[in-house]
């Protein structure tokens, strides 16, 4: 009888331990990736549902004004996260408040003339209408989804040092039209007072860990590739956009970092008085501030 291999087993030499070990790494890692992926669609579910609203009103006619029904669908969308247990009532108060703070900040900017909404909506205050809250929601509801899906845990945070940073960021969004810019100052400021603090959280059963400044700007990000989705479907307009849509200025990122710290503190307020905020998952660790 012939010993030679046949088939798929000669077209396919044997692999050795080495090859086995970077197959295997290759393929968790892969998987890895795809639960992450899977678990960050999950925390953008408001975001999601607010950007659907907008396509949808984009090329849907309305038998009221587009923004009217914005308004309308963004917090029939809230009411149902509520009701479906997916945020607390303590995350839709921390969610609202944002809301809130985004909304001044809107009303402040369109008055400068920083950008405008163009389409039709009778809810408005200041030019500014009522639903544009949600978009700044949008940002608290996906810390918040974030923290339980994947178990996230902060060390070495200085609470006082953030919070007046990141009150010093949204207020330099108001001064600068008068005063110099110091979103870089600012920005050092974090760097600076984060350089400890760390994020940890959890992926299928690995743990990770990763700067906490570090994830400020990668959430200011893709916050600034919603706000070029955003501007692209009209949910508001920069001056340049008027006549014909253009890419959202790339310094536009780093505003979007800076904002995302205020959103932080606030949901980080929350998740210390659960004890959800130091040590580790399933652990319920003393309320401390390193």
């Amino acid at each position: 009888m012939s010993s030679e291999p046949r088939g798929a087993e000669a077209a396919l030499p044997a692999l050795s331990t080495a090859e086995h070990t970077r197959l295997r790494r290759a393929t968790s890692a892969v998987g890895q990736l795809v639960r992450f992926t899977w678990l960050e669609v999950q925390c953008c579910l408001f975001p999601l549902a607010i950007f659907a609203g907008l396509t949808a009103s984009a090329v849907v006619e309305l038998p009221i004004p587009r923004y009217d029904a914005l308004l309308i669908y963004a917090v029939g969308v809230t009411a149902l996260f509520w009701v479906l247990r997916l945020e607390t009532g303590r995350e839709v108060a921390v969610i609202g408040a944002f809301h809130l703070i985004g909304l001044a900040l809107e009303i402040f900017k369109v008055h400068v003339g920083s950008w405008s909404y163009p389409d039709d909506g009778v809810l408005r205050v200041g030019g500014v209408p009522l639903y544009s809250g949600f978009m700044y929601a949008a940002v608290g509801s996906y810390l918040c989804q974030a923290f339980r899906r994947f178990d996230l845990r902060v060390s070495h945070f200085p609470v006082l040092p953030t919070t007046l940073l990141a009150a010093a960021a949204y207020a330099n969004f108001y001064t600068q039209h008068w005063l110099p810019d110091a979103r870089w100052l600012v920005a050092a400021g974090f760097v600076a007072v984060l350089w400890r603090s760390r994020v940890a959280f959890t992926v299928g059963r690995s743990r990770y860990r990763m700067p906490l400044s570090l994830s400020f700007v990668l959430i200011g990000f893709f916050l600034w590739v919603a706000e070029n989705a955003g501007t692209f479907l009209g949910a508001w307009r920069y001056p340049g956009q008027l006549e014909i849509w253009e890419m959202v200025h790339t310094g536009k990122w780093g505003s979007w970092a800076l904002l995302v710290s205020l959103s932080f503190v606030l949901v980080a307020a929350v998740k210390m008085r659960e004890g959800r905020f130091y040590g580790e998952p399933g652990a319920t660790p003393a309320v401390r501030a390193d």
